[in-house]
């Protein structure tokens, strides 16, 4: 029996890995963003959207591009300073009383 409980624990936890690892994936590429902002410059060149209609979209398109570029620089520079051994302080928590 512990065995069958072995196995069913590790065939989820396995799946589980591959969803996290397909949901990071995801969350870190901006090959649909960029692809959308070439389709709407596409539009805006041959006329079917005006500059004021593209403007906001570009906008937006560039948020999320530069949001996951973020992301990517954050987490290269979290997994250097790890692999040197250091830390990098992203907060504190100050209390004062008095």
């Amino acid at each position: 029996m512990l065995i069958v409980d072995t196995l069913i624990v590790g065939g989820i936890r396995f799946v589980l890995d591959q969803v996290a690892t397909a949901v990071d994936r995801e969350m870190n590429d901006d090959t649909p963003w960029r692809e959308e902002l070439i389709a709407q410059q596409m539009r805006l060149e041959l006329g079917e959207i005006t500059e004021e209609e593209f403007a906001p979209k570009e906008a937006e398109l560039l948020a999320k591009i530069r949001e996951i570029r973020e992301r990517q620089i954050d987490e290269a520079e979290a997994a250097e300073a790890e692999e040197e051994g250091e830390f990098k302080v992203t907060g504190a928590d100050v209390t004062f009383e008095g």
